[in-house]
């Protein structure tokens, strides 16, 4: 299976995204060129499992169970925007992550990453920028600058990320051909 670890930020915290994004996007961008995600798949991707055998999913749920054990919640915010690979050629629109002690999801990312291929799982070892994904252009790169000056004035409430999920991604499965996504687990990160 498809599947990704990734902090989900709270409900409040996705409403006011939304509200800053309507009337940007609807202003913006024309219809067909962006594919702007759904409210309930935004969330902050920590390791990407591009394969874990269903029979692996046990060992990867207790070893996050450990690591969870030892590790304290941290306070997020999103702040900014930005575009993959650039703005200039953007395929990913993206909101900025404001971490309230720098480098924590880095850490966070690393340990995940390795934790979910000792399990068995095969992991994209991309490099890690914190974001949570806003559109993915659609029939190629598109110059996004026009965009970006617009949602750079993205700016959310803080929020105390203490929990980490393990969620399926099943391509093409979800309304409109979009990604259906399945928490199978939850870990509460203990430590204070």
């Amino acid at each position: 299976m498809r599947a990704f670890l990734a902090l989900v930020p709270p409900l409040e915290v996705i409403e006011q995204l939304d509200d800053v994004l309507a009337p940007r996007r609807d202003a913006l961008a024309p219809r067909g060129e962006w594919r702007w995600s759904r409210p309930e798949h935004r969330h902050v991707t920590l390791a990407f499992l591009l394969e874990l055998d269903d029979w692996r999913e046990e060992a990867l749920v207790e070893a996050g169970q450990r690591w969870a054990d030892r590790t304290a919640p941290t306070r997020l915010s999103l702040r900014g925007a930005g575009a993959f690979p650039d703005p200039g050629a953007a395929r990913v629109l993206w909101a900025g992550v404001d971490e309230e002690v720098p480098g924590t999801l880095e850490h966070w990312a690393r340990s995940l990453r390795a934790l979910a291929s000792r399990a068995g799982g095969r992991v994209d070892g991309t490099r890690f920028l914190p974001h949570v994904t806003l559109a993915r252009s659609v029939g190629g790169p598109r110059a996004a600058g026009h965009l970006l000056q617009a949602l750079d004035t993205v700016e959310t409430s803080a929020w105390t990320a203490e929990e980490v999920c393990l969620v399926r991604s099943e391509l093409g499965q979800g309304p409109g051909g979009t990604p259906r996504h399945t928490v199978l687990h939850r870990w509460t990160l203990a430590r204070s």
